[in-house]
């Protein structure tokens, strides 16, 4: 065979451009002896799909692969078998987390409203309340508040008492 013309087939066959019998003919090529020495390296390509096309499935093939699908299907019932079973939740149990918070606002508002008051007593004395909505701390500083505040109207008394004396006295002659 021409090397020239087997290297423009090998061309148009990497091409995919060759017909079967222009295969069958580089497989031919190919398996004989007189392969040039820089087309050596195309040679196990065509007689692995020589090799290939006569190497056939063993007997046992279909056995196996039937046993493989066989057990994948018994798999496959075993895990559909499986039951799983519904648990009913009631309108209880689906609100009982929300309850359990609401219980522990109501705890931390409770706990707070009693740090609140006994932070405001002092002498272990209650607070009370006035009328105006201010707190007083114990009743000997309401005592001492309503003290000081007569003593200021007194003393605003007198400077008054003083300047009417002053004025008299100035309308005297």
């Amino acid at each position: 065979m021409d090397c020239k013309n087997m290297e423009q087939l090998l061309e148009r066959y990497w091409r995919c451009e060759t017909s079967l019998d222009e295969e069958a003919t580089l497989r031919a090529f190919f398996q004989s002896n007189e392969v040039p020495q820089h087309l050596l390296r195309y040679k196990p390509l065509f007689a692995y799909q020589q090799m290939q096309q006569t190497e056939k499935l063993g007997a046992d093939f279909d056995d196996k692969l039937l046993a493989l699908i066989d057990k994948q299907q018994q798999e496959e019932s075993a895990q559909q078998q499986e039951v799983v079973k519904i648990r009913r939740i009631s309108l209880y149990t689906r609100l009982m987390p929300l309850f359990k918070a609401a219980a522990a606002v109501a705890l931390l508002l409770t706990l707070s409203n009693v740090m609140q008051h006994s932070f405001i007593a002092h002498d272990g004395e209650m607070a009370v309340a006035d009328t105006i909505g201010q707190q007083i701390s114990a009743p000997s500083v309401a005592l001492s508040k309503e003290a000081s505040q007569a003593q200021r109207t007194k003393q605003l008394l007198d400077s008054l008492n003083r300047q009417e004396q002053q004025q008299s006295v100035t309308e005297a002659p």
